[in-house]
């Protein structure tokens, strides 16, 4: 227990209240600069003109045009946006902490292809928005269970980290090819082009009732971290300090796992496949507050929104064409992957 704690105490950094007061209103910053910024823009004076004017019930004096662009198109957008980056460097973080390997992500240990798949299937079958969410959380649970099981019985006296990765990158596949079957077998002028644009990742459909229906299981999901994120700290140290502390490990495990799928899958029923983020924005974190999850939860939770909103303005307004996500993300998170290839265990440790 000492152990922990000096580990705890001696990981850098930045206080609590500082560091999420700095992250806020850097996420203010960006939301108001996505406000603005698009191809339509919209002046900051002129914006903040709008946004009180609707607030206090002002007669309007701006176009109607500028209104129906703020309102109906880009805040539903930005905050999809902020929610489903949220939701993946959560769900990130506290899979790294579970699993206590920095390596892992939801994109490794399957749960991204296996929410692919669910969702993939239920477009296929006409279900609305939340059969698509309820049929991606399912098939992610069963991805990540698939692998965490997987690599319990084949990791026996062998390295785990090693055997689990190696297992998820399997189970990533298995569920990639369920998913080819699923695009192979849809209507090519319909039900394919939906597939095909909704796997590379993209919020150009976000709407106002997608971001009602994705609150409340992106809430529930970040609740349950957050109210567990001391107990990430003593699993990522080990199960045998946990159990010394009177931790049931196992259930615990279950617990977290499941609320960072539903954080994945609801992602996922929002904007589609998008990697790296729940890689690369936890590591990010970490160096600027260290491991203890008191701090690296909120702090990456607050990281990946502010990434994602960010990333979505450079995709909507760089081209003439909208860029997808994961082609932006994957651009940015491979270099760093092979980074973090190259520094070994030194940032976790």
């Amino acid at each position: 227990m000492k152990k922990l704690e000096n580990k705890l105490k001696t990981s850098p950094q930045l206080p609590l209240i500082s560091v999420m007061t700095a992250l806020g209103l850097l996420s203010l910053a960006a939301f108001l600069v996505s406000l603005s910024f698009g191809r339509y823009g919209i002046p900051l004076p002129q914006l903040m003109q709008i946004l009180f004017g609707k607030l206090f019930g002002l007669t309007p004096t701006w176009p109607d045009t500028l209104e129906k662009v703020l309102f109906n198109v880009r805040i539903p957008r930005i905050l999809c946006a902020m929610m489903v980056g949220a939701a993946l460097a959560g769900s990130g973080a506290a899979y790294q902490g579970v699993f206590k390997n920095p390596m892992v992500s939801p994109d490794i240990l399957g749960a991204s292809a296996g929410a692919g798949f669910g969702a993939a299937f239920a477009i296929l079958n006409n279900y609305n928005i939340i059969g698509i969410e309820l049929t991606a959380f399912l098939f992610g649970i069963a991805a990540v269970a698939l692998t965490y099981f997987l690599g319990q019985a084949i990791g026996r006296n062998m390295n785990a980290v090693l055997i689990l990765v190696l297992t998820g990158m399997v189970v990533q596949s298995l569920f990639a090819a369920f998913t080819s079957v699923i695009k192979y077998e849809a209507d090519p002028n319909n039900k394919l082009p939906e597939i095909t644009f909704w796997l590379m990742g993209g919020l150009t459909s976000s709407t106002q009732k997608q971001v009602w229906m994705m609150i409340f299981p992106i809430l529930t999901g970040l609740a349950i971290l957050f109210l567990l994120r001391w107990k990430i700290n003593i699993l990522s140290f080990g199960d045998e300090e946990a159990k010394a502390l009177g931790i049931d490990t196992l259930k615990i495990r279950v617990i977290l796992i499941m609320a960072s799928t539903l954080l994945t899958s609801a992602a996922i029923a929002i904007s589609g496949m998008i990697g790296w983020v729940g890689l690369i924005i936890p590591h990010l974190a970490r160096l600027i507050v260290g491991p203890n999850y008191k701090v690296l939860l909120p702090a990456s939770v607050l990281m990946g929104a502010v990434f994602l909103l960010l990333v979505d303005d450079v995709a909507r307004t760089v081209l003439v064409t909208e860029i997808p996500l994961s082609i932006l993300t994957a651009i940015i998170g491979a270099p760093f992957f092979i980074y973090l290839l190259f520094k070994g265990r030194s940032s976790w440790e």
